[in-house]
């Protein structure tokens, strides 16, 4: 156990610098929106999910919109749905209380990393969790960081530390390419979410994208294993088959 931890956190270790960076832009927006260490800290810990988290220190002014808030941070994570269905085969097994453990520390990055260490036979458990410890330690200090240099950096942009975001998951995608199977899901979830960008409010996009980039594979597997897709029957047979 303790050596796929070890495993884990060195192979994130490349994405967590990265982290660390964007980590500090969320610490100086936190600072100038007048939260504490603590309760960035505290937020860390019980949410650690980035893009969650720049949403909430955003909308962060009293009173606190708290209804908004949570209605936020659920459609943002929504994508959590589909990343737990794709870890299954790594969480066959498992008990109920390792599982949510170790998925309270899986972030995009730690996933990513993970799935291109299934494909070699190397992820489990417990290096999935190292990847997740690794980046939560990464992202505070990084956040820590930014929030002391908060009330000296007013626009953090110019310094371009906003784009390590892009750039992290631009590396993570190219990383994560399979070949020509991956061109049709990976155009079909940019072009929905970019649809539902341009026309839904909120952060649907990410939800919308997701799923539809999910749905194409399935249901080319379901057209290749000759059964009925979604809204469709089988047709009914006639005398002529039977003769």
């Amino acid at each position: 156990m303790l050596d796929d931890l070890r495993k884990g956190v060195l192979a994130n270790l490349p994405v967590a610098a990265s982290v660390g960076a964007y980590g500090s832009v969320l610490g100086m927006l936190a600072a100038q929106k007048g939260l504490t260490w603590g309760q960035l800290l505290a937020m860390n810990l019980s949410i650690f999910a980035g893009s969650a988290q720049f949403v909430m220190v955003e909308m962060w002014a009293p009173p606190l919109p708290v209804v908004e808030m949570t209605l936020a941070v659920l459609i943002i994570n929504l994508r959590y749905l589909l990343i737990g269905a794709s870890l299954e085969p790594l969480f066959r097994g498992t008990s109920l209380a390792r599982k949510a453990a170790i998925m309270h520390l899986v972030a995009d990055e730690n996933w990513a990393v993970t799935m291109a260490a299934s494909r070699t036979g190397r992820a489990t458990t417990g290096f999935l969790l190292g990847g997740g410890i690794c980046l939560c330690s990464v992202w505070s200090m990084g956040t820590l960081l930014g929030h002391r240099l908060g009330a000296l950096v007013a626009h953090p942009e110019q310094f371009a530390l906003d784009f390590a975001f892009v750039a992290v998951f631009t590396a993570l995608t190219v990383g994560m390419w399979r070949g020509k199977s991956d061109i049709l899901p990976w155009l079909t979830a940019a072009m929905l979410a970019v649809a539902a960008e341009r026309w839904l409010p909120g952060k649907w996009y990410i939800v919308i994208g997701g799923l539809g980039g999910a749905l194409v594979p399935v249901l080319a597997h379901l057209r290749a294993a000759g059964r009925p897709l979604p809204g469709r029957s089988w047709p009914t047979p006639s005398k002529e088959n039977f003769r």
